[in-house]
């Protein structure tokens, strides 16, 4: 794809672990020749991703969803393969590079726990060495649009989960970033705070044209936002296509008065069915 965001070319990733042998004299002589197990947290990816695109990237746990997000942000190596981040070597971490992505993994915090927000957005300006008022008005109009204004000056750790998500989602596009990897964004927030968050996130990407990585169990989040679908089976990408083709091939699969199934029941239909042929 020219001009892609994102194009890899036979990436992946593999771990040894010690393959530990039984009994003492055994064990003794694995000091000298140890045998190891391989494993492949991601096997062979082409990929080819554009700019302003929402991918939703689903796999059980251990599918290698994860392993990807850190290859892709550079925060580990590849056993083999290449890829091409905004026209950098992701690994390589180069600041260009660093400043024109985000990331946000799960539950962990880039913010400051013991202080306010607002506080944390201004020590994140120093560090992207961002003009101070520019990003004041900045944080100041996301929180508006997140509907967390009011929160700004509250000690990060005395909010709630869903107040703090939406802090760390501000800390994330504070430098306006072109590329923005999503973990778990509203693992554990009530209802309301996860439509707040994904209005929010579909009305950005509308404006600003990011591009967006989005993985999460809520399979709400990747119906209403996901322009595209990856889906992950034991480090592979078993489909890679939009969301309604998928939706439309599964429900053409099913035979007649079979019982309809909602996307998230699809979606494990799916999986299952590519674990049990593996």
């Amino acid at each position: 794809m020219e001009g892609a965001v994102i194009q890899t070319h036979s990436l992946c990733r593999d771990y040894k672990t010690y393959k530990k042998p039984s009994g003492i004299l055994n064990s003794i002589k694995g000091f000298w020749n140890r045998d190891y197990l391989t494993r492949h947290a991601l096997r062979p990816c082409n990929l080819s991703i554009g700019r302003g695109q929402i991918i939703g990237l689903v796999g059980a746990n251990g599918a290698g969803k994860t392993t990807l997000l850190k290859l892709l942000s550079g925060l580990i190596h590849p056993t083999s393969g290449t890829a091409e981040v905004l026209g950098h070597v992701p690994w390589q971490r180069k600041p260009e590079f660093l400043t024109k992505i985000s990331l946000l993994l799960g539950q962990k915090s880039q913010l400051w726990w013991d202080l306010p927000s607002a506080d944390s957005f201004s020590l994140l300006a120093e560090i992207y060495e961002l003009d101070p008022v520019k990003a004041k008005e900045r944080w100041i109009a996301l929180a508006k649009r997140l509907r967390c204004e009011d929160q700004l000056d509250i000690q990060l750790r005395r909010l709630s989960l869903g107040e703090r998500m939406k802090m760390e989602i501000i800390g994330s596009l504070l430098h306006e970033p072109q590329l923005l990897f999503l973990d778990e964004p509203t693992i554990g927030l009530d209802v309301v705070a996860q439509e707040t968050i994904r209005d929010f996130l579909d009305e950005y990407v509308k404006e600003s044209q990011p591009t967006i990585i989005l993985t999460s169990h809520y399979m709400d989040d990747i119906f209403e936002l996901a322009d595209r679908l990856l889906l992950m089976s034991q480090g592979s990408i078993v489909f890679d296509g939009e969301v309604d083709d998928f939706v439309q091939s599964r429900a053409a699969q099913r035979a007649q008065g079979e019982e309809d199934l909602d996307f998230e029941g699809v979606i494990r239909e799916f999986l299952e069915e590519e674990q049990s042929r593996r």
